[in-house]
């Protein structure tokens, strides 16, 4: 796939719509393989429409959508992205423009592209292909699950809990960190249980390798490794001639590697981030990556400062100026716009969350007095959870508001259950999901889910194990109908989508004696 037929000296009219500083990050290389780019996008300055608009810039100068690697930090984000390039590259090519930009495949987060790599290198890396993914919830089970066959869920001085084990295990995978240096210096209060947690993690490691089941941290930390054998290293570096990462300064040193290891001189890497808006430390992000990355290949690579911002007005970008000058180390850049504004924002101290949520409501009602429909009025929190005291006071208060957030689509337990089926079935082995799914069954609990799949893991043939065992007498009446359905997912007597359709059958009269909000569920 090739357009690089086209004439160079023709300038497209989208180019028009961007400032001096965008223009010159979406040209750099006019859509030939190129030094390494660092995009310094400041809050607010286009950044998303910049690294789009390089994206299409680069197709339409010739350069192959399926050699083009693109990486952002959400499933959302990288749709939203293709989105934009297919909108953009329409104005040049027209109908084709959706038929090339499809072919931009390689678009996702680090963890998506992580996964569909290892499938491709499975077999030359000692991997099962047919490996199952554990989000971290499924993570923090088995974690538990070898916390207890250890014996420290029983200790006389409480040990921590499979959350916190399991922040601590991330942490250091993700840092690359040796274990001592995470509970120093993140999480000291488990210090004095550092062999402990070395034979947990050991444990938990063996659990999952039994289980052919992946972690979110194996999808990068077994990337890495890979990418760390020299042959392997260059067929994946030259399966992509461009690779653009969003959101850099958000990376960890487990992701820095792994692009170093992709584009060992930088050729074709483009970066895009902002040091200034690196606040995800806590998750082992490393704001080195971006800092060092100007002087980290044998060619310097080329800093592009994007500084005007279509966002706010210029008292805000003063105030963030003044807190953004304090840092110790940066990128010098200062944050302009032409929107005017003579009010300043106000720093408002109170005594607690209580008062807080009061002087948002006050502050609501009063805008609406002056004109300002409800509406038209946002409130902005750091995570879902800190809206409690808030709902209350505007509940009280009888300000209707709608809340966008909280808890996501797939983490909702009716949809954890459904997937647990699916995946249970594709991989016995799995236990977490078999654990699930076991104890949906009325008179399955931990104990005889735990002997349940101990008898497949012992037989020949797990469906065959399944279907010899004998259940507690409360599971007789619904035993035969979960049986059927998991021999015919494992038979592959169903198809996708008719295969999840039949978990939903099956599911449903569970749902109800489940959940009490069944029905919103069932939606």
């Amino acid at each position: 796939m090739n357009l690089a037929a086209r004439d160079s000296s023709f300038q497209p009219a989208y180019l028009a719509k961007l400032n001096a500083e965008q223009r010159l990050a979406v040209e750099h290389g006019d859509g030939k393989i190129a030094g390494p780019l660092l995009v310094i996008a400041g809050a607010g300055s286009g950044k998303t429409n910049t690294l789009a608009h390089r994206v299409a810039h680069l197709i339409v100068r010739g350069a192959d959508p399926r050699r083009i690697l693109l990486m952002t930090f959400s499933r959302r984000a990288a749709a939203e992205m293709a989105k934009r390039v297919e909108r953009i590259a329409g104005e040049v090519l027209g109908r084709d423009a959706s038929v090339i930009t499809d072919a931009l495949s390689w678009a996702g987060t680090f963890h998506g592209i992580g996964a569909r790599l290892l499938r491709d290198y499975a077999l030359e890396i000692g991997l099962d292909p047919a490996f199952t993914i554990h989000d971290r919830e499924d993570s923090a089970d088995l974690m538990n699950l070898a916390r207890h066959e250890l014996g420290f869920s029983k200790t006389e001085a409480r040990f921590p809990t499979k959350g916190t084990c399991l922040a601590i295990y991330s942490r250091a995978v993700n840092a690359q960190a040796p274990l001592g240096e995470v509970l120093g210096s993140v999480f000291p209060w488990c210090a004095g249980w550092a062999e402990q947690l070395k034979q947990l993690f050991a444990r938990y490691v063996e659990a999952k390798q039994a289980q052919n089941v992946l972690d979110y941290d194996d999808l990068l930390l077994y990337w890495a490794q890979m990418a760390g054998e020299p042959e392997i290293a260059a067929h994946l570096g030259a399966r992509f001639d461009h690779v653009l990462v969003d959101e850099y300064q958000d990376t960890n040193r487990l992701q820095a590697s792994i692009l170093t290891a992709l584009k060992p001189d930088g050729s074709g890497l483009t970066v895009v981030g902002d040091d200034a808006q690196s606040i995800y430390s806590f998750r082992a992000a490393e704001v080195r990556n971006i800092l060092d990355f100007p002087k980290q290949f044998a060619q310097p690579a080329e800093v592009v400062m994007l500084e005007r911002n279509y966002r706010s007005t210029e008292t805000i970008l003063a105030a963030a100026n003044a807190v953004i000058g304090e840092a110790s180390e940066r990128f010098t850049k200062n944050l302009w716009t032409e929107r005017k504004s003579a009010e300043k924002p106000k720093l408002v101290s109170v005594r607690d969350e209580t008062e807080q949520a009061s002087y948002v409501c006050q502050a609501i009602l009063t805008e609406r007095e002056a004109g300002t429909v409800l509406k038209a009025q946002a409130v902005l929190f750091r995570a879902s959870h800190h809206s409690g005291p808030l709902e209350i006071e505007l509940t009280r208060r009888n300000i209707p508001f709608v809340k966008f957030g909280g808890l996501k689509f797939l983490d909702a337990a009716h949809v954890k259950d459904v997937l647990a089926v699916l995946r249970f079935a594709e991989n016995p082995r799995d236990r977490v999901a078999g654990f699930r799914v076991l104890q949906l069954l009325p008179g399955i609990g931990p104990s005889a889910a735990n002997a349940i799949v101990e008898t497949m893991a012992n037989s020949l043939d797990e469906t065959m194990g399944l279907a010899r065992y004998r259940p507690p007498q409360r599971a007789a009446d619904d035993w035969p109908g979960f049986v059927a359905l998991y021999c015919g997912l494992r038979a592959g007597a169903q198809k996708w989508p008719a295969d999840i359709e039949q978990v939903r059958l099956w599911y449903e009269p569970h749902l109800e004696r489940i959940h009490e909000d069944a029905t919103t569920r069932r939606a």
